[in-house]
C-alpha cells in the first residue's frame, strides 16, 4: 500500500464529535477559522501526493475503511485546506462536492494524537 495523505488530529473542535453522531466526521488544518474550527478535528496539515479515489483506504488509529465514492472538490479541498467532510454511509455517488463516503462503523475514539491516512494500492 502506498500513503498518499497523513495527518496528526492536535484539537478537537468543542461541537466535532456532535458531527460524529451524525455520521460524519468533518477535518481542517490548524489555522482554520474560529467558527469553522469548533465543528471540526482540526489537524497538522500533511501532503496529498495524489487526488483521492473510490476504492482508496482511509485509516483511522490503524482501522480502515474503503472509500466508496469522492466529490468533485474533495481532493482539492483536502490539499488546500485540509478540510473535508468524510461520511460513513458507504453512498456510492457523492452527496455534496466536497464530501468523502466511507464503508464502516463511525469512529468514537478519535482524539488528540489519532493518526488519520489514506491509502493507495499500488
Amino acid at each position: 500500500m502506498m500513503i498518499i495523505y497523513q495527518t496528526v488530529i492536535t484539537k478537537v473542535g468543542q461541537f466535532a464529535r456532535d458531527a460524529l453522531a451524525e455520521n460524519m466526521l468533518i477535518t481542517f488544518k490548524q489555522g482554520a477559522p474560529q467558527d469553522l474550527e469548533d465543528f471540526c478535528f482540526i489537524h497538522r496539515h500533511g501532503e496529498l501526493s495524489v487526488d483521492v479515489c473510490q476504492g482508496d483506504i482511509l485509516q483511522l488509529d490503524g482501522r480502515d475503511f474503503v472509500i466508496t465514492a469522492v466529490g468533485s472538490v474533495a481532493s482539492f479541498n483536502l490539499k488546500a485546506l485540509g478540510h473535508v467532510t468524510f461520511r460513513f454511509d458507504a453512498a456510492r455517488e457523492a452527496e455534496y462536492p466536497g464530501t468523502i463516503h466511507l464503508l464502516g462503523d463511525v469512529p468514537t475514539a478519535l482524539d488528540v494524537n489519532s493518526v488519520l491516512t489514506i491509502k493507495r494500492d499500488k
